[in-house]
């Protein structure tokens, strides 16, 4: 991240507001909907024009700003990611950390979700049924008076402090 934190005119970087903005400014992008790949010679949108996009939108998010090494279309791989790359897991969340959320029954089966907590109780994530990062309570907010939606990891980097 050398380059981006000092250019030669002087300026350097601030890194936390930049990533946080960048985080805010994603609201309503169609941006992560799509990634096209060849399998058995059929061309295949391997998001499904959104719906399975929060990794995508996680990671990119991510490595703009070299806090991990690659792109992820899939949950685990963009955590695998996270802990090579020097975040760690903390208790209570802080603006920007990332959240999982645990594994619930979609229209293609069970899957982890991946978002950013916002402050607030509050969280931005990729919403399979808008089909782009929306903002939303942090656990998708209570039903039957209870979370929907437990967050069973959250993690930080030391770059954001």
């Amino acid at each position: 991240m050398k380059h981006l934190e000092k250019e030669e005119n002087g300026l350097v970087l601030l890194l936390k507001d930049s990533y946080l903005k960048t985080i805010e400014n994603s609201l309503g992008s169609k941006l992560f909907r799509n990634l096209y790949f060849q399998q058995k010679g059929q061309k295949t949108d391997i998001l499904q024009d959104g719906n399975l996009s929060c990794a995508v939108f996680v990671s990119w998010i991510l490595r703009n700003f070299y806090l991990i090494k690659n792109v992820h279309s899939t949950v685990r791989g963009a955590v695998k990611d996270l802990k090579k790359s020097g975040w760690h897991r903390i208790k209570k969340p802080k603006k920007g950390a990332v959240l999982v959320w645990e594994e619930k029954r979609g229209k293609t089966g069970l899957h982890k979700h991946l978002g950013f907590y916002t402050a607030k109780n509050t969280a931005i994530s990729n919403s399979s049924e808008k089909k782009k990062p929306i903002q939303h309570h942090w656990t998708y907010g209570p039903k039957n008076g209870k979370n929907y939606r437990r967050v069973i990891e959250i993690w930080w980097h030391k770059k954001l402090d």
